[in-house]
C-alpha cells in the first residue's frame, strides 16, 4: 500500500504497514521487522514535510496506542505529569487534558500530529517564555531494536532522554510519552492590522510584552496580521454549570470563529491560490485583498481553541529557526527577492518567536529564535522560492526544522547544534545497525 504524507510531498510503498495496539505488540513487531531484515519507522498525523516517516521497509502507526496511562498532580503547583500512549493525537491530548482541568503550556498552530511525531520532530508554538512541545517532556518509553523497553528521564538514562525527546525517533520508537501539563488558562486573543514597518519598529515590545506573539505577511504588501494572545484565568469548566449569558456568549465565540476560521480564512485562501495558480498574473493583486480583506477579532477561549487552528488548505513549507535579533533583516531579504524575482507566491508567511532552551537538537538550543515560515500553495512550483529562502536563512546561521523541507546535511547541522556529537553517540549505541534509519536521518546525521 502506498502512503503518502499530508503535503504531498513524500510517497513510498512500505514492504508492510502495521497498527500495534499494545506495547507487547509494538516490540513484537520490531523484532520480527529485524529478523526480516527490514528497517523500521512510524507514522502519525503524516504532518511532517520531510521525508522523516518514509521507508520502503516496516511502517509502524501508532494510531492504537493512544489511551490516557496515568495523571499525578502536584497538589502545591497544580502541575502534572500526564503519561499518554504516544500515538495519541494532539487534538486528542488537549482534549484529555481540558477534562482534567489541564493543558499545555504552549501548542503549535496544527494539532493533528501524534504526540510523538510532534516532540521527535521539533514541533513548538510562539511566545518569547514558552518552549516548544520538547521541553515539556518528563519522561518516556523507548522500545529499541531488540524488542526490549526502556524507560528514560532526566535523571535515568538522561543522555537516552535527551537524545530521544527530539531526535526524528533515530534511537528507537517511543511507545508512551510524559509531559507536564499546567492547569487550564484561557487566552485573550487580538488581532490586528497593522503597517508592516511599525510591526518591525515596534517588534522588540511585540513580542516582549505578550505571551504568544506572531504575524503573518502576505508576500510583497505592506500590511500584515498580528495575534497577541494574553494567558488569563479559565472560565467554567466542563462540570460547572454557566449561566445562559455566558452560554449564548460562548456560542457567539464559536459562530464567529467559524467565520473567520473557515469561511474567510480556509475557503477564501483556497480560493485565492487556485485563481492564482490558473492566471499567474493576479497573485500581487490578489495578496493585495488578502491584506486588506484581514479585519481584527478580539475574544477569548481556551488555550488550545486559540493556539491551534484549523489548516484545510494544502501548502508546502520550508521554516528556519534564526537568531532573533536578525529576523528583520531576513524578512527584508525575502521580500527584496521577492519583488525582484516576481515569484508567483499567495501565501503568507508566518513569523513566531521562542525562548533558548537546553534540549539538544531543539532549533531553539542556547539562543533566543524566531521562526520564519514561507509557505506554498501545493499545486504551485515551490523549489526557486524555497532555494531563494533557505540561502538567506543559512546565511544567518538559520537552523532547518526538523519536519519541513530543507537541504542541509549533517556537516551543515553539526555546526549548529552544541550537543550533535553526543547525539551520535547515543543513537549510535541505542542503534547499532541502523534499524531506526532512513535516507533522510541518514542524511541529516550522518
Amino acid at each position: 500500500m502506498i502512503w503518502t504524507n499530508w503535503a504531498r510531498t513524500v510517497s513510498v510503498t512500505p514492504v508492510r504497514q502495521e497498527q500495534p495496539a499494545s506495547e507487547d505488540e509494538l516490540s513484537d513487531a520490531v523484532r520480527r521487522a529485524v529478523k526480516g531484515g527490514h528497517q523500521v519507522r512510524v507514522v502519525g498525523g503524516g504532518h511532517s514535510f520531510s521525508p522523516a516517516a518514509a521507508t520502503d521497509g516496516v511502517q509502524l502507526n501508532l494510531d492504537r496506542m493512544n489511551a490516557l496511562h496515568r495523571v499525578e498532580r502536584d497538589p502545591d503547583t497544580g502541575h502534572a505529569l500526564v503519561t499518554v500512549g504516544a500515538g495519541m493525537r494532539l487534538y486528542q491530548l488537549n482534549r484529555v487534558l481540558a477534562e482534567r482541568g489541564l493543558a499545555m503550556q504552549n501548542l503549535g498552530d496544527i494539532d493533528r500530529q501524534s504526540i510523538a511525531g510532534a516532540i521527535s520532530t521539533g514541533t513548538h508554538g510562539t511566545g518569547a517564555r514558552f518552549g516548544g512541545l520538547s521541553t515539556r517532556v518528563r519522561g518516556l518509553t523507548i522500545v529499541g531494536p531488540d524488542g526490549d523497553v526502556t524507560r528514560a528521564t532526566p535523571t535515568e538514562r538522561h543522555d537516552l532522554f535527551e537524545a530521544s525527546r527530539l531526535g526524528l525517533g533515530a534511537t528507537g520508537v517511543l511507545s508512551t510519552v510524559t509531559i507536564e501539563a499546567v492547569p487550564a488558562f484561557d487566552l485573550h486573543a487580538v488581532e490586528d492590522i497593522w503597517p508592516l514597518e511599525q510591526v518591525f519598529e515596534e517588534l522588540d515590545h511585540l513580542v516582549d510584552d505578550n505571551d504568544h506573539f506572531e504575524f503573518f505577511w502576505f508576500p510583497t504588501t505592506r500590511r500584515v496580521q498580528i495575534l497577541r494572545n494574553t494567558r488569563v484565568e479559565a472560565g467554567p469548566g466542563p462540570s460547572s454549570s454557566p449561566g445562559l449569558g455566558h452560554r449564548v456568549r460562548r456560542a457567539a465565540a464559536r459562530a464567529r470563529s467559524f467565520l473567520d476560521d473557515e469561511v474567510l480564512a480556509n475557503a477564501a485562501l483556497e480560493g485565492a491560490n487556485r485563481l492564482a495558480t490558473t492566471f499567474p498574473a493576479t497573485t500581487p493583486r490578489l495578496n493585495a485583498v488578502a491584506a486588506r480583506a484581514l479585519r481584527p477579532r478580539d475574544y477569548r477561549a481556551p488555550s488550545h481553541e486559540v493556539l491551534c487552528t484549523n489548516r484545510r488548505v494544502r501548502f508546502r513549507e520550508m521554516e528556519y529557526a534564526i537568531p532573533r535579533a536578525l529576523v528583520v533583516d531576513v524578512l527584508k531579504e525575502i521580500d527584496d527577492w521577492l519583488s525582484s524575482s516576481r515569484e508567483n507566491v499567495p501565501f503568507p508567511m508566518e513569523i513566531r518567536f521562542a525562548p533558548a532552551d537546553d534540549v539538544w537538537l531543539s532549533t531553539a538550543h542556547g539562543r533566543e529564535t524566531a521562526y520564519v515560515a514561507v509557505q506554498q500553495y501545493w499545486r504551485l512550483p515551490h523549489a526557486r522560492y524555497f532555494e531563494a529562502a533557505e540561502q538567506i536563512f543559512t546565511a544567518a546561521g538559520g537552523r532547518p526544522h526538523w519536519g519541513k523541507i530543507h537541504t542541509r546535511d549533517a556537516e551543515y547541522l553539526a555546526d549548529q547544534y552544541r550537543h550533535f556529537p553526543d547525539f551520535l553517540r547515543v543513537r549510535e549505541s541505542a542503534d547499532p545497525e541502523g534499524v531506526f534509519t532512513n535516507p533522510y536521518t541518514r542524511g541529516v546525521f550522518g
